[in-house]
């Protein structure tokens, strides 16, 4: 049994909904003599389909970033079965990558150029000690954090704004305008809160530069009223610091 049926026409646009755990990966994107997770994905695929496969990534998570709702695109021979496929890498790669979903997409449908928005959970454990299961995929804050002081700061990031103080330089030329959608905090109960932001586009280390910087507004550092500062001063070093990857996850993607 293979993977494929007669051929019938051009190649296949394949789309892919991935969950995984990033602990064990340096992040998404292909590097050489590293461990990620589009190199394992890339090599169970054309172990699978027996061919070389360019993927494309909705996001490019950086290491030790989780996900929920990764989206991948790539080209298949014709004759494509996502549902084998997608049980194929499971049985390879589960669990700690999962094929959420595979089916076949229209052929200029690109996972990162087709996408209209991206969303991203960063949750934090606010109890005096930490929480063992909760450890891989939280940020644990011990001092209490004011609730009402996070979603004050949360919400001058709504809207279009030049966010170079929350993101790490790129490169020469590239442009640091992004727009909010959402950005809310949601208290999940038993000292676990929620950071939920929604925006076209993100830049680098961008949500978890901007999480560090509401965590020091809820532990009463700066007030709340300080991110519209932080924004128009367009400088890096007036921002916070930038809260441990293990506590964001890359949650859904929309096209």
């Amino acid at each position: 049994m293979t993977l494929f049926d007669a051929p019938a026409g051009g190649p296949a646009r394949c789309r892919l909904v991935l969950a995984y755990d990033g602990t064990g990966f340096r992040g998404f994107a292909e590097q050489p003599h590293v461990r990620t997770v589009g190199g394992v994905l890339a090599r169970a695929l054309e172990k699978a389909l027996r061919h070389p496969v360019e993927l494309a990534c909705a996001g490019r998570t950086d290491a030790g970033v989780h996900a929920w709702g990764q989206v991948v695109s790539f080209d298949a021979d014709p004759g494509l079965d996502p549902w084998r496929l997608q049980q194929a890498v499971n049985g390879m790669l589960g669990p700690e990558v999962v094929v959420r979903s595979a089916d076949l997409a229209p052929p200029g449908f690109d996972a990162r150029r087709s996408a209209r928005w991206r969303s991203y959970r960063y949750t934090v454990v606010n109890r005096p000690v930490p929480d063992p299961f909760l450890a891989r995929y939280a940020w644990w804050v011990p001092r209490p954090l004011d609730l009402s002081s996070l979603r004050h700061a949360a919400d001058p990031l709504l809207g279009e704004h030049d966010f170079a103080a929350f993101c790490r330089k790129g490169p020469e030329g590239s442009s640091t305008i992004r727009r909010v959608l959402d950005s809310r905090w949601v208290d999940l109960g038993d000292g676990v809160l929620r950071y939920e932001v929604r925006a076209t586009a993100f830049c680098w280390q961008m949500v978890r530069s901007i999480v560090g910087t509401l965590v020091e507004a809820g532990l009463g550092r700066r007030r709340p009223a300080d991110v519209v500062a932080v924004l128009r001063a367009r400088d890096r070093g007036a921002a916070g610091q930038v809260a441990p990857p293990h506590g964001l996850c890359l949650w859904e993607v929309g096209y």
